[in-house]
């Protein structure tokens, strides 16, 4: 499956929705719920969402596994019918409980658990009333906060540019988001930090040029940010190998190996000091969807 944003949650990876692929392009959209644990390699099958869904944001916050936004679709087609919905997983009966709906349906986001609030940036929102096709939705540098124990949302300081499918990870308190796209104007290098306490971005070195792509992924080991993959349209398309390492310290960019398999609109899950890439798609859009899963391990 891609356009996935699964979560690392007591040990285990969760997926949930997706695009699903067979014969080389995109088929359908997923309503499956898969915890992967990794010390193992055993996958479980757990209860369906109640819709089918692809994008939606998976975030790891006070011990509870919550899923926000995405696509929903009608039957029997791939739709992008942009959700608000906020939703909290019950393992017990492995059902999903819905909460305070976000502000605004949202996708394609980059979410957090930073201090006691879950943090939404970016992605696109509906342009008006139209809400079922890729066409209807705009890039928004909107910000939403959820309180987990208030069931409310709020917003903070928008991002400094408006984007789409960016990756990031939290590094001693800040938040860094890098990367993604803009539809209008392609792929973004650009590499923005928030701070919760001043609720105020700036603008930290940017990725290498033209390193910057929609629908990759990052993790987090050490202190240091790390970027894989990504996809761009320009020249007949091309999904980016490349993976780079951000170091707060120096506010510097260095190259990585690159990954075995190539791919954009995967998942970037950090357990200890490993990131697990699962999913995600081989070639551009939605051409060669994957089921590959490879470990990215950063040694002392």
């Amino acid at each position: 499956m891609q356009e996935i944003y699964p979560a690392a949650h007591k040990g285990r990876i969760h997926i949930a929705g997706g695009l699903l692929g067979e014969g080389g392009r995109v088929v359908g959209v997923s309503d499956r719920h898969i915890a992967y644990d990794p010390s193992t390699g055993a996958t479980t099958t757990l209860k369906p969402l109640v819709a089918r869904r692809h994008h939606p944001h998976l975030v790891d916050h006070g011990g509870g596994l919550y899923l926000f936004g995405g696509f929903t679709t009608n039957p029997g087609a791939v739709n992008w019918i942009m959700s608000a919905e906020a939703m909290l997983h019950d393992e017990a009966t492995e059902s999903w409980t819905q909460l305070a709906p976000a502000p605004g349906a949202n996708g394609e986001v980059v979410a957090t658990s930073l201090a006691d609030r879950i943090h939404i940036v970016g992605g696109r929102a509906p342009k008006g009333a139209a809400n079922l096709a890729y066409g209807d939705h705009a890039d928004t540098d909107r910000h939403m906060v959820y309180d987990p124990a208030a069931n409310r949302w709020t917003t903070a300081a928008p991002a400094l540019s408006a984007r789409n499918s960016a990756a990031g990870g939290v590094i001693n308190g800040l938040w860094h988001v890098a990367g993604g796209r803009n539809v209008a104007g392609g792929p973004s290098d650009a590499h923005e930090v928030y701070d919760p306490k001043e609720d105020k971005w700036r603008a930290a070195a940017p990725m290498p040029k033209g390193s910057g792509a929609g629908g990759n992924a990052c993790g987090v080991i050490g202190g240091r940010l790390y970027i894989f993959g990504g996809e761009y349209f320009d020249n007949g398309g091309r999904v980016h190998p490349e993976v780079w390492e951000y170091d707060p310290a120096k506010d510097t960019w260095a190259a990585m190996p690159p990954m075995p398999t190539p791919r954009h609109g995967l998942g970037g899950i950090t357990i200890g000091n490993t990131i697990w890439l699962v999913g995600g798609a081989k070639k551009p859009s939605g051409s060669e969807t994957s089921d590959v899963v490879e470990s990215f391990e950063v040694f002392d």
